[in-house]
């Protein structure tokens, strides 16, 4: 069951990290891998939006669609994603941003996964964290276009 978890020190705000990450529908602009997003719906909960989205993957031969909630607190800056339906056991991941004392924000996010489907899980496991990095560097390079 591959796990990453890292902390970056950006440039540019909680807030503006917390909108990027939360854009759900531009993912297929900017990640790589990933061909299509469709929002689902969203609703409200307390001060949370939840918001349920769909995500196809392409990867070499594989490609595969996947459903999550998504739930967005705002105030608090964090992001919660667990797995509806698709190719995995299960997908967890979370992200929070903290806006930094000498400007500046601290991005935190947490991935843990398994597929269902060995070879598939046999593949990601052979480039599991040169896949993580690529993705956070997916976000950093979005952000230097989107707020520099």
């Amino acid at each position: 069951m591959p796990t990453h978890a890292e902390t970056r020190h950006l440039p540019y705000s909680a807030q503006q990290m917390y909108d990027l990450v939360a854009d759900v529908g531009q993912y297929p602009k900017f990640l790589p891998w990933c061909s299509a997003a469709r929002i689902r719906g969203t609703s409200e909960l307390g001060d949370a939006v939840i918001m349920e989205a769909d995500l196809v993957i392409s990867f070499k031969v594989f490609r595969e669609r996947f459903g999550s909630r998504v739930t967005l607190y705002a105030n608090d800056k964090k992001i919660d994603t667990e797995y509806l339906d698709g190719p995995f056991r299960f997908l967890k991941s979370n992200w929070s941003f903290e806006d930094a004392e000498d400007g500046g924000c601290n991005v935190s996010f947490y991935v843990d996964f398994e597929f269902k489907n060995a070879v598939l899980q046999g593949i990601i496991g052979v480039v599991f964290n040169e896949a993580m990095q690529r993705i956070v560097r997916a976000f950093e390079r979005r952000a230097a276009e989107l707020y520099s």
